[in-house]
Parts: C-alpha cells; structure tokens; sequence
C-alpha cells in the first residue's frame, strides 16, 4: 500500500512541469499586475498604445507570446492599452531567416502589422518618426548573447535614440545574459567605430543583460529616453543560460546551443571571411573550414597553443547548401572547437587565436582585412597582421577592459 503511494506521488512529481527558478521581465511584469505599465499610461492620460519588439524567444514562462500576454492580460489589467503594432529586427519576427531582406507583414496570429527593421541600409534599421507616429511606449522583449556584436543591442539604442526625440517611452523585459554577466573579456571597440555590429564602445563580451545595456546607452550617451527596465527575478551573474530552468528558444537560425553562444563570442570573427564558419546541418560557430585549410596542421597548431577551456578536432566536412555562406555545397577541411572549460575560456581571445592562426599558416589566401568588421579595434587588427603573439596582444587590451569595467559598475542591476 505505502510503496504503492510512493510510486504514485513520483509519477506525478514526474509529469509536473518544471518550474524555471529564473522569472525573465514579461514573467515579473504579471507578477506585478502589470503595475509598471499602470504608471506609464498614467504619465499618458491614461492611454497606453504599445509598439513591441519581439522575435520567437518573446515568451513568458508558460509559452505564452509576450505579444498576447500584453494584448489579453495587460489590455485587461490596464485601462487604456493597446497594442498597436509589432517591430522585427535581425532574423524576423520568427527567427527563420538569415538573409537582409525582410519586409514588412501581418502577425497571423493577432493580425496586427509587422514594421522590420532589418534592411539593407543604415536608414532601414533605425525606427523612423512616422513608423512611431500613434504609439505612447515601445515594449522591447529580446534576448541578448551577452556578445558585443549581435544586433539587438544596437536595434535597442536606435530605439532610445528615436524614442527620445519622439517622447515615447522605451520599456525594456530583461532577460538572461546566457553567457554569463560576470566574464567581461575582449578589446573594447575604437571610439568612432560605431555602426550595425558596434553600438558603443565596449568589449566584445560586456558582461551585461541587455536591460543593463540600455541603461547604459541611455546614461553614458545622454540619450534621455523615458526607460523602464523591468528587471528579472533569481537571476544571478554567475549563471549560463543552462543554469535557469528555462527554456532554450534559438535566438537565430545559427544560435542553437549555449556552446554556440559561448564560442560566437570569439570565433565570429571570421563572418564575412573565406572560412565556413556557420549554416544549417553544420555545428554553427564550432566549427570552421576552407578549401584550402588544413585540418590536422591547423588543429595541431592550436593544440600547441595550449589555449585554456578549448581543444581542436581536425575535421572534414561538406558545407551546408546555403548560398549565403561560403562554399556552399564544398568539402572543406577545418577545426572542431571541444569546449572543455567555459569558465575559464577567454571566448574574444580564442578568435584572435583563430585569427592569428590562419594568418600565419595561410598568409593572403586568408581575407584577414574583413576580421576588423567585427572587431572594430584597429590597433589589435594592426598587431594581428603584423604577427604579434595572441596573448601578448590580449594582454595589451587589458587597460582598456578595466575601463570599461568600471564605466559599467553604474548600470548594473543584479
């Protein structure tokens, strides 16, 4: 009789759902009854239209859309909202797509329009005047990479900037650096540099959540957006996205892993090279190849580097289909990374191994010139083509990083 309860009661502790220890921004705005957004239609007279920006990750705990949560419960909760229209950036609404091209639509699911903000100029990535004409607050539901590069940070600041001039205010539904918030590793980008892929000065790996970045922006920029950053509960620096309970929801077509996320803080250095280094049926950001690479030289060169938390496979494969990526259809011959340690892996200073590798194995057959897009520190550039040693260049950028450190201390929300 009790053994037949036991098993009863462990079947059902079996079926139950787990409960993710990590309630992210959308989770806690329900907590509170919606009160932040309350006091923002308040600020309004009482009307609240909301414009969002969301991709797939844009879920509360349940599953549920932070689009439908904000168009059900808070239009209940609060008098006077509405939501009005949806934003897209990189990728699309729904994460599917790589390519620059992505126009405008329905959302099928509310039937409310679609602005993207993914072009392919610099115009058609900043959120105009007319596209925030009717809207009192943008919601912004992102997840972050807790990468210096990745997009959503900059579509972020644009929205600041727009918003302020505009005088609608930015709420921003924090969520998980899922890297970690602690390691801030990486040469800080050149003052000047700012474009798509470097919204402000900082490290390629900031430390940061994506609420804490916006505050940042709006602070040391003096922006003056009307932010709100509706902070997570039991998210603590120390914790990988593994460490949550969450859900992994794949951020982008290429982002399917947190060993993904880890490496893409490094080996992203070579998008827009003549090295295979992401695509669908391949092992995005882990693994990287050419023609005209070596696999067993090139892994037994890094080997012998001794790079701390990483070791190299000497690998053979067929890239991926994908005209968008280099050699398409191809063998190729390259690395695998083996991640061994993440905690101890400096992720920005294996790419400039990386970098540096190719360099001196394969000299001008690498398009080393095209590494500086995403690096965007032309003196570490200059040092890698001149054939510095790795660590003595990583240890050149730590000033500037301690900086930086002490720049962000203000911001910092957990």
């Amino acid at each position: 009789m009790i053994r037949g309860l036991v098993l009863v009661l462990l079947a059902l502790v079996a079926a139950t759902p787990a409960v993710a220890r990590v309630r992210t921004g959308i989770d806690v705005l329900e907590d509170q009854r919606f009160a932040p957004l309350r006091a923002i239609a308040a600020r309004h007279g009482g009307r609240l239209r909301l414009g969002i920006l969301a991709n797939p990750v844009s879920r509360d705990g349940q599953g549920r859309r932070t689009i439908d949560v904000l168009r059900d419960e808070a239009h209940a909760a609060v008098p006077g909202l509405e939501v009005v229209r949806l934003f897209s950036g990189e990728h699309g609404i729904d994460a599917a797509t790589d390519d620059t091209d992505i126009d405008d639509r329905i959302d099928k699911a509310s039937g409310l329009p679609i602005v993207s903000l993914y072009g392919k100029t610099d115009a058609e990535r900043h959120p105009s005047a007319q596209q925030l004409a009717g809207l009192d607050a943008v919601v912004i539901d992102l997840q972050d990479v807790g990468v210096r590069y990745w997009t959503f940070q900059t579509l972020t600041k644009y929205f600041l900037q727009a918003s302020a001039a505009n005088k609608v205010d930015v709420i921003v539904l924090d969520r998980p650096n899922p890297i970690n918030g602690i390691a801030v590793q990486g040469p800080v980008s050149t003052t000047g540099f700012e474009d798509y892929t470097t919204p402000f000065p900082e490290p390629m790996r900031p430390g940061m959540t994506l609420g804490e970045l916006a505050r940042m922006f709006n602070g040391e920029e003096r922006i003056g957006a009307d932010l709100t950053v509706v902070r997570m509960t039991g998210w603590k620096r120390g914790d990988w996205y593994d460490d949550t309970g969450l859900l992994w929801i794949n951020p982008s077509p290429n982002l399917r892993s947190v060993n993904q996320a880890t490496a893409y803080a490094g080996t992203a250095l070579l998008e827009g090279t003549n090295v295979n280094i992401k695509g669908p049926g391949d092992a995005p950001f882990l693994r990287f190849g050419a023609p005209w690479i070596r696999g067993t030289e090139l892994a037994a060169y890094l080997n012998a580097r001794a790079i701390v938390g990483v070791s190299f496979l000497p690998v053979s494969y067929v890239a991926a289909s994908d005209k968008l990526y280099p050699f398409a259809g191809q063998r190729v011959q390259g690395v695998e990374i083996l991640i061994q340690d993440r905690t101890r892996l400096d992720a920005p200073a294996l790419g400039v191994e990386i970098v540096s590798a190719l360099w001196k194995l394969y000299g001008a057959t690498f398009q080393i010139d095209r590494v500086d897009r995403l690096l965007r520190n032309r003196a570490v550039f200059e040092q890698i083509k001149a054939g510095k040693d790795p660590r003595t260049i990583a240890m050149g950028w730590q000033a500037d990083l301690n900086r930086f450190k002490a720049r962000r201390a203000r911001y910092l929300l957990y």
